[in-house]
């Protein structure tokens, strides 16, 4: 699956819409006291992710596994506390009624920004697509002549942001417990610093997702065939029809589903989580894999072939979009690469913290 960015879509959109270990004797000691859960009270909505050593990336029984999520290398994490469900658009309502903070999708459009990360000489679309928006999944699509290309089930919608998941017409009324979606990488960030909490890196991701398992594919252990009992995802035929034997058509309220071994929720399927790290397609092959490898924070720079121009975080966890057939980001070491300034209504993230960060409260 490619990337998103509200820049790309914008330029379609003028041709759809016009309507777009560690080593044993130096780290046991640091490992050991990680992996106890600290004596404070758990923050309230968190859980605590006793720290490890596991297998990231994708296993070699995975058989839809792509290249960068290879090769499997061995990490070592500390342990911290997440969020046991998505962040809400309850909890975020309350993070944007008190900070009076407006998200990217509900900016105007800067034009002379937008252009720094496209191809050179990229033309400026109308002023009456320069609107703000966001991106929103297209339910209407009848058939498609080529799955690669995204653009056939993917819309700019004019107006569409957090309060408007669907666009100005909409609203979240009634959707309190709903994961907060149309979120960018600034907006989640915004939300961290006021709630002193930060994104988890993609390790620590990973290590929360596996919970109690040991390098399991999905967050639940190996069996494919209980996927829809187990998360919010596509069933029937991508993108044109979709049954809802989970439950739902597309998005879910959190905790719709089983949580995983630890109790969390969501962790697959549902909305895509963005996370600290940067993108890079290539990062796993170029890692030093014979030295320990203590809470990586991820590449040094963003790299994605279908995306140069921009820079990209990973997001984890697939959404109620993925399908076997399509991409199939349901697994636990599954990514996406998505743009700085790009939101969309299946994507959304959730929070980590440390003791360290609660003590300096």
């Amino acid at each position: 699956m490619v990337s998103f960015s509200k820049k790309n879509t914008v330029i379609f959109s003028v041709f759809y819409i016009l309507v777009v270990f560690l080593t044993i004797s130096s780290c046991t000691k640091e490992k050991t006291e990680s992996t106890e859960s600290p004596s404070i009270q758990p923050p309230k909505g968190m859980l605590w992710v006793e720290g490890k050593t596991f297998l990231q990336g994708a296993k070699e029984t995975d058989r839809f596994a792509m290249p960068r999520e290879k090769p499997a290398h061995q990490v070592t994490v500390d342990g911290f506390y997440i969020d046991i469900t998505e962040v809400t658009n309850k909890e975020f309502k309350t993070f944007a009624d008190a900070t009076k903070y407006i998200t990217v999708a509900e900016r105007k459009i800067d034009w002379e920004e937008m252009k720094s990360q496209l191809p050179p000489d990229t033309l400026k679309p109308h002023d009456s697509i320069l609107q703000p928006g966001s991106l929103i999944f297209n339910k209407n699509v009848n058939a498609v002549v080529n799955m690669n290309n995204y653009q056939q089930w993917w819309s700019w919608k004019i107006g569409a942001n957090w309060k408007h998941p669907e666009g100005a017409e909409s609203s979240i009324k009634g959707k309190d417990d709903y994961p907060v979606v149309h979120i960018a990488l600034e907006d989640a960030l915004a939300y961290c610093k006021w709630a002193n909490r930060r994104l988890p890196t993609e390790a620590e991701w990973e290590a929360a997702a596996q919970g109690t398992n040991k390098d399991a594919i999905f967050t639940w252990g190996n069996d494919a065939t209980i996927l829809n009992s187990n998360a919010n995802t596509w069933q029937g035929v991508f993108p044109t029809k979709n049954d809802p034997k989970d439950g739902f058509e597309f998005i879910s309220s959190v905790k719709s589903y089983p949580a995983n071994s630890i109790g969390l929720y969501d962790m697959a399927g549902n909305v895509w989580e963005i996370t600290s790290d940067l993108f890079n397609a290539n990062y796993y092959n170029e890692i030093d894999i014979s030295q320990p490898i203590l809470n990586p924070k991820g590449a040094t720079k963003s790299y994605s072939p279908s995306n140069p121009y921009q820079v990209e975080h990973i997001m984890k966890g697939g959404s109620f979009l993925c399908h076997d057939s399509y991409c199939a980001s349901f697994r636990i070491s599954a990514k996406m690469g998505v743009a700085n300034d790009s939101g969309s209504d299946h994507m959304g993230f959730r929070t980590v913290s440390t003791p360290e960060m609660l003590a300096s409260e």
